[in-house]
């Protein structure tokens, strides 16, 4: 019987030679980083990058401008920081709704726990809501439900329903099935599979994503208060169109503050939950 042979034993002093690129890896790099750059080179002027100097140009606007939004008006600072926390509310139950949806559609989209009949419709189900942006969803919902705060919570929690559903059942489809097979082995029912296999494993991740998503959401219902959602967007508009530049500092200053609250109450969560 032939003996296999010995390993050749290397000198550790020897450096290996580095590693090289196949013919096709090289060819798809030069084809991936060589459209990006034609596509960059195609498009410089369809987005205007010729006139980048106009914003050097206008200099007496700009040192206007600056002069007055850096005089910040707190004369009505009690009625703004009103308005920014029903902002801040409107993030929140946008978010919880979110949550609400999000959680059976990414159960149903989970490939490891769900058949694939189902899966798919409802995978294009939560790519329509993902797709679908904020201002115009919740412009459909001010037609629905007239102007004020509730148009935004709809808004934002439809988008952000497609957004967590995807993102919690891409953590569902990352888990350890021995648990599963653990609850399974009792002769538990589906459900409890889920409520004692999935959810330990994915609940800190799924905070995680709601609480980063509640951040961004708090961002995204100031926008939609240009457009009548209510909140200090509304305000900020009102002020942009006024020309009232020492309100818009003053409003700057706001949204900063509590996004800065917001972003320091998140990370305290989630160190005590991760």
């Amino acid at each position: 019987m032939r003996r296999p042979a010995a390993p050749v034993s290397r000198d550790p002093a020897t450096v290996p030679p580095p590693p090289e690129k196949s013919t096709a890896a090289w060819s798809l790099d030069i084809l991936l980083w060589g459209g990006l750059a034609i596509i960059l080179i195609a498009s410089f002027g369809r987005v205007d990058m010729p006139n980048l100097g106009n914003l050097f140009s206008n200099t007496e606007n700009m040192r206007n401008y600056g002069r007055d939004f850096l005089s910040p008006d707190f004369s009505d600072w009690k009625i703004l920081v009103g308005q920014m926390w029903l902002t801040v509310q409107i993030a929140l139950w946008g978010t919880f709704l979110a949550v609400f949806l999000a959680v059976p559609l990414s159960l149903m989209a989970s490939r490891n726990l769900a058949p694939a009949w189902l899966v798919w419709p409802v995978r294009r189900l939560m790519d329509l809501l993902r797709s679908i942006p904020d201002l115009v969803s919740a412009t459909l919902f001010i037609v629905a439900v007239g102007l004020g705060p509730l148009a935004g919570v709809l808004a934002i929690g439809l988008n952000t329903a497609g957004v967590l559903a995807k993102l919690f059942s891409e953590a569902v489809e990352s888990i350890d099935s021995g648990p599963i097979d653990g609850v399974k082995a009792t002769g538990a029912g589906r459900l409890h599979e889920i409520a004692w296999g999935v959810i330990p494993q994915v609940a800190p991740l799924w905070t995680s994503f709601a609480l980063y998503r509640f951040e961004s959401n708090s961002r995204a219902a100031t926008v939609l208060g240009l457009i009548g959602a209510g909140g200090i967007g509304q305000v900020l508009f009102e002020s942009l169109q006024a020309f009232d530049y020492n309100t818009v500092s003053t409003i700057a200053i706001i949204i900063i503050v509590a996004v800065t609250l917001i972003d320091m109450l998140s990370q305290a969560m989630r160190k005590r939950l991760l």
